[in-house]
């Protein structure tokens, strides 16, 4: 899932450095010499934060303290003294009122205001109307998402809209359970330091330029995607830290004109090549499992699914992997080119790290068990979710994850609760005929325009696409809105496979738009390199060369794969 639940506490502020060697040594080997660092998930809103990772009973910031203190930019002398057991300001508890009144009355205006048409029972108009107090919830926020979700459901059953199996039978299914495990993969990957270990591979190899540098970041980003399903746990436990930890070496600091040295661009183009990452591999983000799912409710089902998506994702993702940082360094340069000490520092941080341990031996052997049993696992009988298990199975055994590891990822359990009824929901809209109703609505309209399918296609994937301004959550989007527009292309002509993985792809590409679009997006907006003008400025540019290069090249590609 990638929503703003999930983001790392983010605060960053700078005194100077005494050396970039040892700035950038300190800061990025702090975990090394302490590995298994847990990724705190939370967001504060402190506008200018401090990454914070801690190892057992060890707490650790981004950079060692007698080199690099990372405190407020306008801390004082006294109030960095002043004692840690300080108690935060109590935080005030239960529903927002103002977001809890606009998204019940959404549901209670659609109930008793909007007359009921004709074609639909009363069971499934007033389901419409907690669907939709649920995803405007999903919104504006008056609860965090799976409290919110939990109430929808409730409502549900009180109503006697739906009985308690139906509402609840989502939570068997297989697709979400994936999600889960997968969410305990990427502990394995923080924890075991293996996805630090990667992207440090690539500065070494490739980090001479600036340019190289993104080249290495975006690339080693693409490797570890498939095992670690959030790009906001990619984002703020391995690329995040690294990137902060390279531009404060080279005298590009936060909150301030030397951040345009080299912090921006690095920023902007991990946080721009992130959605082509998660677009590649159908578990390098949940809400890729759940747009296939859903799609799979309407009729259209996908074999081997991990490689079909591969297939179709592989040439349009890798061409726009290869051009963002090109593009970025045209459109948003940074001021230094060169970064010739990057590669030494690498190797140096991998000196400090020591050869690789036995727990990350056992994390690339998992992982590549697991990839192979998603690949080849159909032939032999194994499904996507058990391979999962059996993957999480061996990590448990051999000590790499303990269960207390899986009980504290609370965005995997939370991911399990709210998922769990929205896809239920969403089943049961579909069974009642609410889907269909609206879908044929709009393929009327369309009709009546004279448009050919690959028109009507064009407009609804661009809909889909910009709506997403007024979203916070990418699976939130796909909650609410993918199974309707997954209907409206099928009824307009469009093929049913083409469609899906369309509207899946740019669920992930949609990302990037804003600060907001995604919990990547505020973890790469909240370290302070980046104007939010600019984030709105690039968002909208690169979603526009995203969508040229999908549709061309994509196009093309999707032809010649007999996908329509």
């Amino acid at each position: 899932m990638e929503s703003l639940a999930l983001l790392p506490t983010l605060s960053l502020s700078t005194t100077t450095t005494t050396s970039k060697a040892t700035a950038f040594l300190r800061s990025s080997t702090t975990s090394l010499h302490h590995r298994r660092p847990h990724l705190s998930l939370s967001l504060s809103s402190t506008p200018k934060p401090t990454l914070t990772f801690s190892s057992h009973s060890h707490s650790h910031s981004l950079s060692s303290k007698p080199l690099l203190a990372l405190k407020p930019l306008n801390a004082t002398a006294s109030s960095s003294s002043s004692p840690a057991t300080t108690s935060p300001p109590p935080t005030k508890s239960g529903a927002k009122l103002i977001p809890l009144i606009l998204s019940v009355s959404v549901g209670l205006l659609l109930r008793f205001a909007v007359p009921k048409p004709a074609e639909l029972t009363p069971q499934a108009w007033q389901l419409l109307a907690i669907f939709l107090s649920t995803v405007a919830g999903l919104v504006l926020s008056p609860l965090p998402v799976g409290a919110w979700a939990f109430l929808g459901v409730t409502a549900s059953v009180v109503t006697k809209t739906l009985p308690f199996p139906t509402a609840f039978c989502a939570f068997t299914n297989e697709v979400i359970w994936l999600i889960v495990i997968s969410f305990f993969f990427a502990r394995g990957f923080v924890k075991t330091g293996l996805g630090d270990r990667i992207a440090t591979y690539f500065v070494k190899w490739l980090g001479k330029s600036t340019l190289g540098l993104s080249y290495g970041l975006t690339i080693s980003e693409a490797l570890v995607a498939p095992a670690m399903p959030s790009t906001t746990a990619r984002a703020g436990g391995i690329f995040l830290p690294i990137i902060k930890s390279l531009s404060i070496s080279s005298g590009s600091l936060p909150g301030g004109e030397s951040r345009k040295k080299l912090g921006t661009y690095l920023i902007m183009t991990q946080f721009q090549s992130a959605g082509n990452s998660s677009a590649l591999f159908l578990t390098a983000a949940a809400q890729n499992l759940l747009c296939l799912k859903l799609a799979e409710e309407l009729g259209v089902k996908i074999a081997s699914p991990w490689v079909f998506w591969l297939k179709a994702a592989s040439l349009p993702a890798f061409v726009a992997l290869l051009l963002t940082p090109l593009i970025l360094y045209k459109l948003y340069p940074p001021e230094l080119k060169d970064t010739p000490e990057a590669p030494a520092l690498a190797a140096e941080k991998l000196k400090n790290m020591g050869p690789v341990t036995k727990n990350e031996w056992v994390m690339v052997g998992t992982m590549l068990l697991a990839v192979s049993l998603w690949v080849f696992g159909e032939k032999i009988g194994v499904s996507s979710v058990v391979a999962a298990m059996l993957g999480l199975s061996v990590l448990l055994l051999l000590g790499v994850l303990d269960w207390n590891d899986c009980l504290n990822e609370k965005s995997a359990w939370d991911t399990l609760a709210w998922f769990a009824v929205l896809v239920g929901m969403a089943s049961q809209l579909t069974n009642l005929g609410i889907v269909s109703w609206m879908s044929g609505c709009v393929a009327r309209s369309l009709k009546t325009m004279n448009l050919s399918w690959p028109a009507a296609f064009g407009i609804l994937q661009a809909a889909y696409f910009f709506v997403h301004y007024l979203f916070a959550s990418q699976t939130g989007h796909v909650g609410a809105l993918y199974s309707a527009f997954l209907a409206m292309n099928i009824a307009s002509g469009v093929p049913g496979v083409l469609a899906a993985l369309a509207l899946a792809y740019n669920t992930n590409l949609f990302g990037a738009l804003t600060h907001y679009s995604s919990g990547q997006a505020a973890v790469y907006y909240g370290a302070g390199y980046v104007d939010l003008p600019d984030v709105f400025k690039m968002g909208f540019i690169m979603a526009v060369i995203n969508a040229t290069i999908w549709t061309v090249v994509g196009g093309v590609w999707w032809k010649i794969l007999g996908i329509y």
